[in-house]
């Protein structure tokens, strides 16, 4: 959501809050309408399959958000700069023409409609799979819908990117819950009987963020180690 917002921000304040809002809000309408949609349809599967398959979803989404994160914070991939975003996104709308059809500016409706729709298809993803899976939609729909409103009231305030958002360490803590609950309900959807049920994700949460931790360490080891060859090369 914050990276949306960053798109949109970056459209309303080059090109005119007109078309970046209202993109913004067509495509948050067409997500609400694939979670309405997707989301019953979900519930008729049998809750052993429905498990296995979310769990294995979950772990695709997890592990990838996951792998960059630590790359991230061993620095062998930048880490993720809002403000360049937001300059980047703004020069491009800056350069690009105008072309207004009916009163609207079709690019900034575009690029807004656009950023918001892929961005929110990963809080789509996450709302429908763990309520589903839980049996409770409702709830996962307003803790999305908590969050929409923090990063919009976040956003009015600052009226800029929110560069100052620890995004990688967010994204390193939700990468771990994902693959937890993944491995949790994969497992549990091929049979496997977790010993203390649910209690076993803490300790399955606990051995990946140790997991995790060991590898930024010995990226970072192995970073520092390769910087003499680099020189000397």
């Amino acid at each position: 959501m914050v990276e949306a917002l960053t798109i949109v921000l970056a459209m309303g304040v080059t090109r005119g809050w007109r078309a970046a809002l209202t993109g913004a809000v067509a495509a948050t309408f067409a997500l609400a309408a694939i979670i309405a949609a997707l989301g019953p349809a979900l519930v008729v599967i049998p809750i052993e399959v429905l498990r296995l398959v979310v769990g294995a979803l979950l772990l695709v989404f997890g592990l990838q958000w996951l792998r960059k994160a630590i790359l991230r914070a061993s620095g062998y991939k930048a880490l993720h700069d809002e403000d360049e975003i937001y300059r980047r996104e703004a020069a491009e709308a800056a350069a690009a023409g105008t072309q207004l059809r009916g009163g609207t500016d079709w690019y900034a409706f575009t690029v807004a409609f656009k950023g918001v729709l892929l961005e929110g298809l990963e809080v789509v993803f996450i709302v429908i799979t763990f309520g589903s899976a839980q049996g409770h939609l409702a709830v996962a729909v307003a803790g999305a819908a908590a969050a929409l409103v923090l990063v919009v009231v976040a956003g009015v305030l600052a009226r800029g990117p929110l560069e100052r958002v620890p995004e990688n360490t967010i994204k390193f803590a939700v990468g771990l819950l994902l693959t937890t609950f993944g491995c949790f309900w994969s497992a549990e959807g091929a049979g496997v009987d977790w010993p203390g049920n649910e209690l076993s994700l803490l300790a399955l949460l606990a051995f990946l963020a140790g997991c995790s931790w060991l590898a930024v360490r010995a990226l970072r080891r192995r970073r520092v180690s390769l910087r003499p060859a680099e020189a000397s090369a």
